[in-house]
């Protein structure tokens, strides 16, 4: 489970004195505990809600590292690109753009889409399948090429 993994990667960040990894680590960590904590979560976390967690703060990184660019503190950009490389370590493989495609026309294939006004239940289906593997932007990108 990942929980357990970033717990056990956690004692070795502070064996290896790495303080970026440590950081980010004890971060994914607090999540993960409120997302356990959670009313109705029964004390469980799931590894795809893990996965779930950790695209959030990916991609909450990135955004963060831009708007630091945008304001000349390439310091803070660098800390927390840092950061987001470390979680992006437990994330699955991102599809690339042809893998996107081929994933996302088989699942047009079997809801049986053929105009965009079925995009809705596409992107039900599709951001359920893909998740963690792919933005929802670039899901959402590509299924409306994909059905235009």
């Amino acid at each position: 489970m990942l929980y357990d993994q970033i717990s056990n990667d956690i004692a070795a960040a502070m064996k290896a004195k790495d303080k970026v990894r440590l950081m980010a680590l004890r971060s994914i960590k607090k999540y993960f505990i409120e997302a356990k904590t959670a009313p109705g979560a029964n004390d469980e976390l799931t590894d795809e809600a893990a996965i779930k967690i950790l695209a959030k703060l990916a991609k909450q990184g990135r955004d963060t590292a831009v708007i630091y660019t945008q304001q000349s503190r390439q310091d803070l950009a660098d800390e927390e690109l840092a950061q987001v490389a470390v979680i992006e370590e437990y994330l699955p493989k991102q599809l690339s753009a042809d893998e996107l495609k081929a994933e996302l026309q088989a699942i047009i294939a079997q809801v049986g889409a053929t105009s965009a006004r079925d995009m809705g239940r596409v992107m039900g289906a599709a951001t359920k399948a893909l998740t963690g593997r792919a933005e929802g932007r670039a899901i959402s990108a590509m299924v409306k090429e994909l059905l235009g």
